[in-house]
């Protein structure tokens, strides 16, 4: 099965669309769903050569499978990259990023404002096969600079970040990484290509949870690493076979769908979290925002250029309180109040998520860890979704207005 021709200077919409492999001898215009754990083979000799070069032919589900390929081709065209590899989750992208390539002695550099499970994997199960691991801040390149290593690999930042949507200068931080041989990995989760492309920017290698907006309706889950060919292919692929952190093909296709509408609902719920936002920052019982579409950003400015315009479809708050425990319980009357939105650790669901992060996604991390990280007591993470803006106003309204 080849890839299907399309021609050049597509947008990423189309692409959203349309890249994918040719259809099968039946013509579907949708693309087909390969449930199989195996592919029969006409020859011994075609066998043979298949197991050799995974890449020319499909022979076992863990290897690959041609709804994977669809996704994986359709996610590269939509980032411009030349290749996409799927896993079973986000993090298990990030793992298999990690072991392919890492080794004991080497040196990573990550934002300490990332994914909680993010800042667990490399400062601490990585950690145990003597990886270590620099956390900085997301936002001074100055201090990424001086935690540069002669044995440095790797540069590891999101952006925005989960949950407190700090951005980071893509370019800055691809200079730095070449400049001492290393590569600069970007988790795109937040912004999706739709709203950011960091190969763009410099980035070598982009992490995405499909789980999030690439779906769009949380119904399954899903990761993928996109880059360049001679990563994708020659060093991943092999990590896939033979870890099997595998995706499945119904996950691929769910996710390959979700890559259609992609676009128009990133513009909506941006339009919506951002509109939301503003109506955060006036309510009286609301200490600060954090939205990168709004001018009190600290990096609004750097995220306006990286981000297509858009401040995407997250927004956290801190609600008012006089000590940590008092803003935890004030936390938690706003989200228990809500009758519409979802309490969920989620986001990019059509379904508006609220969370608190300190007892959630940074639960397992200690108190130094949250708090270098920037994650209070107080602190409230909205992912908004598609309800009317008014409902999901009045539903944050019934627990604020009353704190």
């Amino acid at each position: 099965m080849k890839q299907k021709k399309l021609p050049p200077g597509l947008h990423r919409d189309t692409l959203a669309v349309r890249a994918a492999l040719e259809p099968s001898q039946y013509g579907e215009n949708s693309e087909a769903l390969f449930l199989t754990s195996g592919f029969v083979q006409p020859d011994s000799e075609t066998m043979a050569h298949r197991f050799a070069n995974p890449q020319e032919g499909y022979t076992y589900g863990r290897t690959s499978n041609p709804t994977v390929t669809s996704f994986e081709q359709r996610l590269a065209a939509m980032e411009g990259t030349e290749a996409a590899i799927g896993a079973s989750t986000g993090m298990g992208a990030i793992l298999m990023l990690c072991l392919g390539l890492l080794k004991s002695g080497d040196h990573v550099i990550c934002s300490r404002s990332v994914f909680g499970s993010t800042l667990n994997l490399f400062g601490k199960e990585f950690a145990k096969f003597g990886v270590e691991t620099s956390f900085v801040s997301q936002t001074d390149v100055s201090e990424w600079k001086r935690a540069i290593r002669p044995n440095t690999k790797l540069l590891f930042a999101e952006t925005p970040t989960n949950p407190l949507t700090d951005v980071c200068d893509i370019q800055a931080l691809a200079d730095l990484a070449h400049n001492a041989g290393a590569l600069l990995t970007v988790d795109n989760c937040f912004c999706s290509p739709a709203l950011q492309r960091p190969a763009e920017l410099g980035a070598d290698l982009i992490i995405h949870s499909g789980t999030k907006h690439l779906d769009g309706q949380g119904r399954v889950m899903a990761g993928a690493i996109c880059g360049p060919s001679k990563y994708i292919v020659d060093v991943f692929a092999s990590i896939v076979r033979t870890a099997g952190m595998t995706l499945s093909p119904f996950n691929a296709w769910v996710v390959l769908k979700g890559l259609e509408t992609l676009g128009i609902r990133m513009q909506a719920q941006s339009a919506n979290a951002l509109a939301l936002a503003q109506w955060l920052e006036a309510h009286p019982s609301v200490a600060r925002v954090y939205y990168p579409g709004l001018a009190s950003h600290a990096q609004h400015e750097l995220a306006m250029r990286q981000q297509s315009g858009s401040g995407a479809a997250v927004v956290s708050f801190d609600v008012k309180g006089a000590n940590p425990e008092e803003r935890r319980r004030n936390a938690f009357q706003v989200i228990d109040s809500t009758e519409v939105l979802s309490i969920a650790t989620n986001l990019g669901d059509v379904k508006t998520i609220v969370t608190h992060p300190a007892t959630t996604s940074h639960g397992r991390l200690t108190e130094e860890q949250r708090q270098a990280a920037g994650i209070g007591q107080g602190l409230i993470r909205v992912a908004v979704g598609l309800e009317h803006l008014g409902d999901v106003k009045a539903d944050l309204a019934r627990g604020l207005d009353r704190l």
